[in-house]
Order: C-alpha cells, then sequence, then structure tokens
C-alpha cells in the first residue's frame, strides 16, 4: 500500500479529485498555501495499492497544468534606502508536487 500526497495549483484540485474519484480511487482534500507565492494550493491524499500507483501519478499530471502568472515580486534599489518597488515578474505556476511513501498499515473504520 502505498500513499500518495499530491499538492497541486487550487484550479486544478477539482479536475484532479474528480478524475481520480470517476476511476475509482478515494481522495482526501486538504487546503493548503505555498511559501514562495503564497498561493492556495490543494493537498490530495490518495490511499493505493502498488499496482494502481502508476495510474494515480498519470491522473494527477495530465490534469496538474503549469502556467505563467505576473507576480510583484519586491525589490529594493540600492540608492533609495528601504523603500520597495514592485517588480512584475513572469513565474510559472501549477503542475504538481507529489509525494508517495510507503503504508505500513491500513485501516478504514
Amino acid at each position: 500500500m502505498k500513499l500518495v500526497f499530491a499538492v497541486v495549483h487550487d484550479e486544478d484540485g477539482n479536475k484532479v479529485m474528480s478524475e481520480l474519484n470517476e476511476k475509482g480511487f478515494s481522495v482526501t482534500k486538504l487546503c493548503s498555501s505555498g511559501g514562495f507565492l503564497r498561493a492556495g494550493n490543494t493537498t490530495l491524499l490518495v490511499g493505493v495499492d502498488k499496482d494502481n500507483l502508476d495510474n494515480v501519478i498519470e491522473i494527477i499530471k495530465n490534469k496538474s497544468k503549469s502556467r505563467k502568472q505576473v507576480v510583484n515580486a519586491p525589490i529594493t534599489p540600492v540608492d533609495m534606502g528601504s523603500m520597495f518597488f514592485a517588480n512584475p515578474v513572469e513565474v510559472n505556476v501549477g503542475g504538481a508536487t507529489i509525494f508517495v511513501i510507503d503504508v505500513e498499515r491500513f485501516e478504514k473504520v
């Protein structure tokens, strides 16, 4: 038995979850936020047999798309002291970060 932790962009969370449910996988959804952009993420937990692990990962990959987003990153000009100015920067957001761990014991009560 494996436990998949998938951290996906909020916009992709429901799509990933729906597809996993349609394929017969049970999913637990947790709300989370990222450290870099402090934006909302969705963390999905999926318990899966080793034989179906690749199927779960493939669904997550197919439904979690990377996209570009413009954010205002603060910069501090050296000659201006401690004043901050917004500097628009294009960054990639989305996609998925997937962790897979072994489960020693699983019970559904």
